[in-house]
């Protein structure tokens, strides 16, 4: 053989070992991103040839795929009069948007190709049987899940509440119910009618107001917590040291070190059952007076910015937000105190302390399980089509912020506050309101933040309820707006119905 040949005959040689090793990659290192091309029309049509796999709420079905007509052999279904309540789990699963939710966080479980599923796979091939998705078995309690929309929907609001509820099972952190209002209906975007599912988009994706319904209120947001933080400050001040019995100033109103600004009571009262002009932390409590507790953080703490600092990390502020598996964007902090200005407005919830209502649930349920923080998670089990189960959910504990003696001691404050507010005395609850200087979300209406669990002891159920525009404008309270909406989840949870 003459060298001109040997050398085509290399170069051709050189060239398919470049053809395999490319396809190679292509098949190996980018299928994952191709796959995820939102462009790639061809995996989405590959999708709807299939059934995926359905999401469930106990026996509930919250999503479903059920036979269509047309290119695309199935469509994505959302069960109504209840797909808005449940829209802030399931997210959507849309031919031109794409996916959110819950349809994203467990695409691969859903649409099949999960590794788990391989087998399944494996045999339908030889069966001739349609591949089928896994199923999803979310923690949510789907009758509660209902009460917290609909007692959001129908609360004290000036036109239909905007806000969220989060209710955790304190002793596993399984959420039970994450509603947020107002709220979308996914149909409309899972529809293989465009016209509708662009009419849809157009209307929800960027509104021309501030209901934003398609913002998931209860993990994507971020709000000063108001007085519900005093327990995040007592749990620091019984931490460190501190009796309950001290004594703090009842004053009307205190002023903040160093500046010209002064902090009041609500109403510009003293704090009730003063005796010389003080009272005790318990009482301080009961009546969540404010100037008591920059008293208590401002001259009562010795290193009370790095105490509060760390009890606040301890019940998971200033940590990365927990993947539920949906993706959790608020990441609650207390801010930067530089100084005990700072300090004191940060006491009372205020200055850049910020929290979502996924994160002053856990707060809640973490005093409820008697100082033990648990993970909180969504997905109780995965399942394969025919009903497998393919992995439990086990709940998982992360740390103990404050002592089971602790706990109690909360425990027992936030009772006589539940007493306070005019609720039930089984059940342990804080107040809050908050003041924001943003224009949005309704100008000057206060944040209105309710936290509890019930019973009181051995609880069943922790919750958070947070209102941005309640109806009574700057006069709107945490007992007045958000209170009614958490006592009604928390009652329904208790089998005591809700009476709304």
């Amino acid at each position: 053989m003459n060298k001109p040949i040997q050398r085509v005959g290399l170069l051709l040689c050189l060239l398919v070992a470049a053809l395999v090793a490319n396809v190679t990659y292509i098949q190996v290192f980018e299928a994952g991103k191709l796959r995820a091309d939102p462009n790639n029309t061809r995996v989405q049509y590959d999708e709807y040839s299939r059934q995926r796999g359905a999401i469930t709420a106990g026996s509930d079905v919250i999503a479903h795929s059920v036979p269509s007509q047309g290119r695309l052999r199935f469509l994505r279904s959302y069960p109504n009069p209840s797909a808005a309540a449940f829209a802030p789990v399931t997210g959507y699963f849309s031919f031109q948007y794409r996916s959110s939710g819950m349809e994203l966080a467990e695409d691969t479980m859903l649409n099949g190709s999960d590794d788990r599923l391989f087998g399944q796979r494996f045999m339908a091939m030889f069966t001739g049987r349609d591949p089928r998705g896994g199923n999803v078995v979310t923690t949510i309690n789907a009758p509660l899940q209902r009460v917290a929309y609909n007692a959001l929907r129908n609360g004290r609001c000036d036109g239909g509440c905007r806000g969220a509820v989060v209710a955790i099972e304190p002793s596993t952190g399984k959420i039970l119910a994450m509603a947020s209002s107002p709220s979308f209906d996914p149909n409309k975007l899972a529809s293989h009618d465009r016209t509708v599912r662009e009419s849809a988009w157009t209307a929800w994706s960027n509104p021309p107001n501030t209901a934003d319904p398609m913002l998931n209120r209860a993990i994507n947001q971020n709000y000063p917590p108001g007085s519900t933080f005093k327990v995040v400050l007592t749990a620091a001040a019984l931490r460190d040291g501190v009796d309950p019995n001290i004594r703090l100033t009842a004053a009307r109103a205190i002023q903040l070190p160093g500046t010209e600004t002064w902090l009041t009571n609500y109403g510009n009262k003293p704090c009730p059952g003063a005796v010389d002009g003080t009272v005790s932390l318990a009482q301080a409590f009961q009546y969540s007076c404010n100037t008591a507790f920059v008293d208590l953080a401002v001259h009562k703490m010795k290193g009370a910015k790095e105490t509060l600092t760390e009890a606040a990390k301890r019940f998971g502020f200033d940590e990365p937000a927990p993947a539920l598996p949906i993706p959790v964007r608020a990441e609650s902090t207390v801010g930067n105190i530089t100084n005990d200005a700072q300090l004191g407005q940060a006491a009372i919830g205020q200055y850049d302390v910020r929290t979502s209502a996924l994160q002053n649930a856990i707060v809640a349920a973490t005093v409820a399980n008697g100082g033990v923080r648990m993970q909180p998670y969504l997905v109780d089990k995965l399942q394969a089509p025919d009903l497998r189960t393919l992995r439990t959910t086990s709940p998982t504990k992360v740390n103990e912020p404050i002592t089971a003696a602790q706990a109690a001691t909360l425990t027992a404050l936030m009772t006589d506050s539940e007493r306070q507010s005019g609720g039930s005395v089984t059940v342990a609850s804080k107040t809050g309101t908050a003041e924001h200087s943003s224009e949005q979300n309704g100008g000057q209406v206060p944040y209105a933040w309710y936290i509890a669990f019930g019973p009181s002891t051995n609880a069943r159920i922790a919750v958070a309820v947070v209102v941005e525009n309640g109806e009574l404008g700057s006069s709107t309270t945490g007992a007045t707006v958000a209170a009614p909406i958490g006592r009604d989840v928390i009652n329904a949870a208790m089998g005591g119905g809700t009476g709304r």
